[in-house]
């Protein structure tokens, strides 16, 4: 009587469970911190209206920014929004300037932010006040509409398709 062995490259159906439910779960929508470059394409620097950009954007907990300057000239101090209002850089809350001219600082306490950079630069507009809020609820389930489906459906489908495929192939493998 001949003993069958086991192909090598068989999946246990232990495994294949696991392996569909992992690419299920991470094919899933997900939010993730953005990290946003101070000043965008302009970096921190003068001659750029920092209260208008940071109009433009929505700062959540956890996101992140990115200064990026001139590190021999310029810095990046957290302070109060007393001190921010009047340039003072004299009693930082908190000097996030490594040297490299390229600072990150994580936006991870709900609240208002006040950053300027001193040596006088302030006073030319290199100051920038941000407002962190909780990332706002997930919106309620509805019924989909085929002919308006948003995107987030069609990633459904296409996640349900890579895991049916899946285990389809799984099982003539194992077979």
């Amino acid at each position: 009587m001949e003993v069958q062995k086991r192909k090598p490259n068989m999946v246990s159906p232990t495994v294949l469970l696991l392996l569909t439910c992992a690419i299920f779960f991470i094919s899933l929508p997900q939010v993730s911190a953005t990290r946003f470059i101070v000043g965008a394409k302009y970096g921190w620097t003068t001659n750029v209206n920092y209260t208008d950009w940071a109009g433009n954007q929505t700062f959540y907990l956890d996101d992140w920014l990115f200064f990026v300057y001139d590190r021999n000239q310029q810095n990046v101090l957290e302070v109060n929004k007393t001190d921010y209002e009047l340039c003072n850089s004299d009693h930082p809350l908190h000097n996030w300037t490594t040297g490299a001219g390229r600072d990150v600082v994580p936006l991870n306490v709900t609240r208002h932010y006040y950053f300027i950079s001193g040596k006088g630069f302030c006073f030319g507009g290199m100051k920038l006040a941000v407002r962190v809020q909780n990332l706002p609820p997930p919106p309620k389930a509805s019924p989909i509409n085929h002919k308006n489906a948003s995107p987030s459906s069609s990633r459904t489908r296409i996640v349900i398709g890579v895991v049916v495929a899946v285990i389809w192939t799984s099982f003539f493998t194992l077979w």
